[in-house]
């Protein structure tokens, strides 16, 4: 089925070879080059048929196809030979160019013997020299083809290397590679390095470097001790080759670097994102760099006990990590034996074990902000940290049960752990319950694990399923005769149920009335129901006042105030006069939140140091890390932001001694977070947040951990760790519950378009404005929010008009403009607009200087929306910055009597600038602009030396010497030129 439209004539073969090149390598850019073959045919006139070839060549070789790129040229060198005329100057030069490209297109199939690369050479030398071309270019392929055999390489290499480049010599970028190469067989990694500096460090490049060279350096610069330079390549070298066919020997390097660096986890992960590579590499060579790669990584995790972990292999089948290997290992060992067979040496074999062979060379290497292990890599639920202290279980089953009662009663949080224990021993087949009084019968061990259950689910804000449960288990606590259990469990539903969410605008209000009524119905049940242990009574007390403390915390009402002191005072005295610590502690934890929520914040302060206190002496020590934590809130909104750090990080260190569910360790990161911010150490407040999100993830919690995610993301781009960021997103957008839709669409979004913005500031405008343009469309969608889309749209809009794609923009502004009518976004708007006049002039000239002006006007109406609003803009007024714009867009299209008078509005809208106004260098930069306009381009230099002057000296008398000196600098350049 064709892709495209069929050409009637050349001028649209033309046109559609031109639309078919700017589409990425592929099977795509593949198919249509084929037909456009087929299309040129029928023309009848050698030159577009010449142009169609060329065009078909590059899509095979560039898209891993190396058996039909010699085919396609072996026809454009009979229409050479036939009709050299054809072939004008440029034509001339691609196709001598091209020889190279059959060259290496030759030696990376295993079938073709080896003399037939050889004859290709000849056929190669004896072209260039009857066309009166320098050699240099055929020297660099016998010299590749020598590397390729592995033997004479000295010589050739030195035959190559001496020469003087020449206009068909690869390109710079490629020939550093090859020399470094050379070096590096040879062993000597330094001066590998010192040869590869330029191409790393982004001087040469061409469409494979610097990727190919960066995933080649990555070894050599961890053995020389430069690992925060490897990391830094990684992540902008990976990204340039991921997915793509004809670098999937890249690929394998960089999978290979993760399983050297201990980042097993992340190769994994890589391979996964990569698997497309298994089915559509055609080259032979290609695919055994990739295998190889892939096999290093499999058999590091397996060495690591991991071999029954999941791999993304060949389509057709699932894949363990030691499947996948067997199958890697066969193929690769299969294409090295016939390289090498068709070489006469053992080259590949030699090359492929070496690099099997080698041995980490850092046991870890934080390569990204999400760091996992293999153990986050299986399917299986979150897995729990590591503890530092617990109880030993019990290993008779009545000691069990009767331990894991005590320390429930205890709120000790070794409980949890009894309670798993004794899940998985009642659910076993010939479970028998032990015939013994004191530990009841096994409908309340059944209520146990019920009630337990339920608790759980409600710490995940499973509200519905706890009240659920705490209602199963009553029934069965009622079935065993244990009324004050039953109690509890009832009274646990009713604050469940008062939980469950309510939509609506009514929501708060609704909530409050529910937990009104769930205080009363627990105030009921106390009542009526005698006979309580304390620990019961207490229980049920501490359930009463935090629905009070809810309420208030939902209610925010003064009203509520009260209660809860009133509720909490019950409970203290109750626990001690009962001497129950751990409810004791709680009903002051309580009284401190209470004063917290009324806004007493030095209250609070009070009553959790005298709690700190108290756990100190007396206990329970597992509430120190949370009282710490509340502490640490404290102080933060009390703006100390050095106590908060300091009880924060405490609390941290306390909460490593305990299960890792016992503290929610996620929140202490997060606050952390904050308070480094505030510190001013925000790359302490990355670790932070990325630790947090951890924590959410083994909890299962994975919204909350997207959402934190998303804000590190924001974070290390707000830092400029650009290529962080976007590795870190890439890492969340391939989970397997995003890419089939699971998690929320408005977050996902976000996360996309974060990443976007991070492409655009890593310079990667092709691949910000493709993701830009996705968003805007599925935005447009979203008729809940047109706020969101308008700033979408508008974003969109820009980076089309910095492609270069104006009539694209447009649209995207007239999207922008559309929704900002329903939900206006000032800002943001004015300035897509202003920055789309500017960038249309400034590409355009006069020829875009009427579309110009008509992003302008449409800004104009913006900016009178939003003084009818009585919108107060960000920074500058809309009326300046509009009235700037207009000055340099008509500077641009060269109508510079119309720029000065837009200049002289926005001088006038500024005003003079004062000793402490941030707006000195907004109006510094006006002067400048009017200036130049006014000496340069409309030839009066002396008034333009006045303002300039006058500028300089105001600007100097106020303190602001900074912004006098590119004013300083034009004026000595009017000077000189008078």
């Amino acid at each position: 089925m064709p892709t495209a439209p069929h050409p009637q004539n050349t001028d649209e073969l033309f046109q559609a070879l031109q639309e078919n090149d700017q589409l990425p390598y592929g099977r795509t850019r593949t198919v249509t080059a084929e037909e456009l073959v087929d299309a040129a045919e029928q023309f009848a006139e050698p030159a577009p048929l010449a142009y169609a070839l060329f065009e078909l060549q590059e899509a095979y070789t560039y898209g891993s196809e190396p058996r039909r790129s010699p085919v396609v040229f072996a026809r454009l060198l009979n229409l050479f030979d036939e009709q050299p005329d054809v072939f004008d100057e440029r034509m001339r030069h691609m196709l001598f160019w091209r020889f190279k490209w059959v060259a290496n297109a030759l030696r990376a199939l295993p079938e073709v013997p080896l003399s037939g690369l050889r004859q290709w050479l000849t056929e190669m030398r004896d072209r260039y020299v009857k066309a009166d071309l320098d050699l240099q270019p055929y020297y660099g392929q016998a010299y590749q083809l020598a590397a390729h055999l592995g033997e004479d390489t000295l010589l050739a290499y030195e035959l190559w290397a001496g020469r003087t480049r020449t206009r068909l010599s690869d390109c710079e970028a490629c020939e550093i590679c090859e020399r470094a190469l050379y070096h590096l067989g040879t062993g000597d990694d330094e001066r590998a390095l010192r040869t590869w500096e330029p191409v790393l460090a982004g001087k040469d490049s061409c469409q494979e470097e610097p990727a190919r060279s960066v995933s080649y350096a990555l070894l050599p610069l961890l053995r020389t001790g430069r690992t925060d330079r490897a990391r830094e390549l990684h992540l902008a070298g990976y990204r340039a080759c991921r997915r793509n066919p004809s670098m999937a020997g890249e690929v394998g390097r960089h999978l290979e670097f993760c399983a050297l660096t201990g980042n097993e986890a992340r190769g994994l992960e890589l391979l996964a994102e990569n698997r497309n590579l298994f089915a559509e590499v055609e080259s032979p060579l290609d695919l055994l760099d990739f295998l190889t790669g892939v096999e290093v990584l499999l058999r590091r995790v397996e060495l690591l006990g991991h071999d029954s972990l999941p791999a993304a292999g060949y389509a057709g089948r699932t894949w363990t990590v030691a499947g996948l290997r067997a199958e890697v290992r066969g193929r690769a060992d299969d294409l090295a034996a016939r390289f090498d067979a068709r070489n006469g040496t053992t080259a590949h074999t030699d090359r492929r074990n070496a690099r099997l062979d080698r041995t980490p060379l850092l046991e870890t290497l934080e390569l990204t902000l999400r760091t996992r292990g293999l153990d986050d890599a299986g399917p299986a639920a979150p897995v729990a940290e590591p503890t530092a202290r617990t109880t030993a279980l019990p290993t008779s089953l009545p000691e069990l049960i009767l331990q894991a009662r005590t320390l429930d009663q205890q709120g000790h949080p070794d409980g949890p752990a009894c309670w798993a224990r004794l899940r998985t021993l009642v659910a076993a087949r010939d479970y028998a319950h032990p015939d013994d009084p004191a530990l009841g019968p096994l409908v309340q061990l059944r209520a146990d694990l019920l009630a337990e259950e339920a608790n759980r689910a409600g710490e995940k804000d499973e509200f519905a399923d706890a009240a659920d449960l705490h209602e199963e288990a009553a029934a069965l606590y009622d079935d065993a005769g244990e009324p004050g259990h039953a109690a509890l469990s009832r009274a646990c539903a009713l604050l469940a149920t008062a939980e469950i969410p309510v939509q609506g605008t009514d929501g708060a209000e609704a909530k409050t009335a529910a937990l009104t009524s769930a205080h009363a119905s627990m105030v009921r049940l106390h009542e009526e129901t005698p006979g309580l242990a304390p620990f019961q009574e207490a229980r049920l007390m501490r359930l009463k006042a935090t629905a009070l403390g809810l309420r208030l915390q939902t209610s925010r009402s003064d009203e509520h105030v009260a209660p809860v002191f009133a509720e909490t005072d019950v409970l203290h005295a109750f626990a001690t006069r009962h001497d129950l610590a751990g409810q004791l502690s709680g009903a002051l934890q309580l009284r401190a939140s209470t004063h917290a929520i009324s806004g007493d914040l030095p209250a609070a302060v009070t009553e959790t140091d005298a709690l700190l206190d108290r756990l100190k002496a007396h206990g329970p020590a597992w509430h120190l890390p949370r009282t710490l934590g509340l502490r640490g809130r404290l102080q933060l909104g009390l703006r100390d932001a050095q106590a908060a750090h300091a009880d924060l990080t405490e609390a941290l260190r306390l909460a490593a001694d305990w299960p890792a569910d016992t503290i929610d360790t996620a929140r202490l990161h997060s606050d952390l977070a904050e308070a480094c911010m505030h510190l001013g150490h925000p790359d302490e407040a990355l670790r932070h947040l990325t630790r947090s999100a951890e924590r959410e993830l083994r909890r299962g919690n994975r919204t909350d951990a997207f959402c934190t995610y998303s804000n590190a993301a924001q974070l290390s781009l707000d830092l400029g760790r650009v290529e962080d960021c976007i590795a870190l997103l890439d890492s969340l957008l391939a989970e397997p519950d995003v890419t089939i839709g699971e998690l929320d669409d408005r977050l996902i979004a976000q996360l996309r378009l974060t990443r976007a913005r991070a492409l655009h500031t890593g310079e990667d405008l092709k691949a910000a404005t493709a993701e830009f343009v996705a968003l805007a469309a599925e935005s447009a969608r979203w008729d809940d929010d047109p706020g969101s889309h308008a700033m979408i749209a508008a974003e969109t809009a820009v980076l089309l008009g910095e492609s270069g794609e104006f009539g694209r923009a447009r649209e995207a502004a007239d999207q922008a403009l559309a929704a900002h009518a329903r939900a206006p976004r000032y800002d943001q708007l004015s300035n897509c607009l202003r920055e789309l006049a500017r960038l249309q002039a400034q590409q355009q000239g006069p020829d875009g200087l009427a579309d110009a002006r008509a992003f302008l006007s449409d800004a104009g109406r913006v900016a009178d929306e939003a003084r009818d609003a009585e919108y107060d803009a960000h920074g500058r007024s809309l009326d300046t910055a509009l009235a700037y714009e207009h000055g340099r867009v008509n500077a641009y299209a060269g109508q510079y009597d119309d720029a000065l008078v837009a200049l002289e509005k926005a001088l006038t809208l500024l005003g003079d600038p004062g000793s402490d106004d941030d707006r000195a260098g907004e109006w510094a930069e006006c002067v400048r602009l009017a200036g130049a306009v006014e000496g340069l381009y409309l030839e009066r230099p002396a008034p333009a030396l006045t303002r300039l002057d006058a500028a300089v000296s105001r600007l100097t008398a106020l303190g602001h010497t900074a912004e006098t000196e590119p004013l300083i600098s034009l004026a000595a350049r009017l000077r000189d030129e008078e």
